[in-house]
């Protein structure tokens, strides 16, 4: 349940996401129900407690009711968002995606029968992203990914602590170098004791929240999972052994420190990694991108990538050289040839910086150990 403001009764920009929450408050005395918000409720058996509350200005979204209750709430002044049986999804969800949620159905289903791609499916569909109930549900959908997501950063699981992002590409296969060093980037971060977010994709997303989810794990251990890993390099041309070995892994090593994921359905041909513990799955990407960069206090490190990791150094870079003092960031690029001969997005980086609050919050380093030193020393 999240909570703002009054919680006497009558509260108001209450959030009520369970039914043990909606119980507590009625057995309170609440009265008046201004301002509620409840959210994927099954309030079958509630009618008396219903009947007792003013709901004029509360606000239903996709609960469920005994018979006839809906029309008479929708009569004394409340508002009702339906439940919507046409989408794949719960457009009012009240937590985060789990792996095993968007996966459920492994081992035996393939992915493509599996909720993560259905989901995809349908929101590639001709004309969908034009449509007004599509729309609306996958907004809904996102709006509520994002109340979710404050609520894990607020008062949750990964209240308290420095978030640093890990961006790189995603086509570092399992087995490569690249990869073992992305994981111990992940690892090392969260033994220092930051929370470690990405893009929730494959590649260097997948390695770094693998070293996050095994930072307590030994060596040999970390070894073994990346062995088991190895065996299948990417999700192409196989999604479905490509996840199943890394459930393998999770089955193996249960109860990993938690990582942060935000993925999206905009480049739903790539899955979200099984080793972001929570994962914040949107369907628009420019909002999604957005939060990731907001959320990463304690800084971002690049590894190196292509396209797409030099549009999210840039857009790091914007927000940093336009912000006061206070809210810049670090900004740490791993690979010196990387990026200052193959993508040379260090010496424009350095432009843009000099004479800028970020001039000494941006630093290129060699290997992940030096840029996990450089978030120590600049934290």
């Amino acid at each position: 349940m999240n909570l703002s403001g009054n919680v006497g009764p009558h509260p108001h920009n209450l959030e009520v996401q369970d039914l043990d929450s909606f119980d507590r408050l009625v057995s309170a005395g609440a009265v008046d129900m201004r301002g509620w918000h409840a959210q994927s409720l099954d309030l079958r058996g509630r009618t008396g407690a219903l009947q007792r509350l003013h709901v004029e200005g509360a606000i239903f979204l996709g609960c469920t009711f005994d018979d006839g209750v809906e029309d008479v709430l929708r009569r004394r002044g409340a508002l009702i968002f339906p439940r919507l049986e046409t989408v794949p999804f719960n457009p009012y969800r009240a937590a985060l995606y789990s792996p095993q949620e968007l996966y459920a159905g492994l081992p035996d289903a393939p992915y493509e029968a599996l909720p993560d791609a259905r989901i995809y499916q349908w929101s590639i569909q001709p004309g969908m992203r034009h449509r007004l109930d599509a729309t609306l549900a996958s907004a809904l959908h996102d709006h509520a990914i994002g109340d979710a997501l404050d609520d894990v950063t607020r008062t949750g699981p990964f209240h308290g602590r420095a978030m640093v992002g890990v961006m790189g590409g995603h086509a570092a296969q399992r087995g490569s170098s690249g990869f073992a060093q992305a994981a111990l980037l992940g690892r090392l971060l969260a033994q220092d004791g930051h929370v470690v977010a990405t893009g929730g994709g494959p590649g260097a997303m997948e390695a770094a929240n693998l070293g996050a989810y095994l930072s307590e794990v030994h060596d040999d251990g970390v070894q073994a999972a990346l062995d088991i890993l190895a065996s299948v390099p990417g999700f192409r041309p196989s999604v479905s052994a490509w996840a199943r070995a890394a459930a393998a892994v999770v089955e193996r090593f249960p109860g990993g420190t938690p990582s942060l994921g935000i993925p999206t359905w905009f480049y739903g041909h790539e899955p979200p990694n099984y080793f972001a513990t929570h994962i914040a799955k949107y369907f628009a990407n420019a909002i999604r991108e957005a939060i990731l960069l907001e959320l990463c206090t304690g800084g971002i490190v690049f590894l190196p990538g292509a396209a797409g990791t030099v549009q999210e150094i840039f857009q790091d870079a914007c927000e940093n050289y336009y912000g006061a003092r206070e809210k810049v960031t670090p900004m740490v690029l791993v690979g010196r040839h990387h990026w200052e001969r193959q993508y040379p997005a260090w010496p424009m980086l350095q432009s843009l910086a000099a004479g800028r609050p970020m001039e000494d919050r941006i630093f290129l380093v060699d290997t992940v150990q030096e840029a996990v030193e450089v978030l120590r020393l600049s934290a």
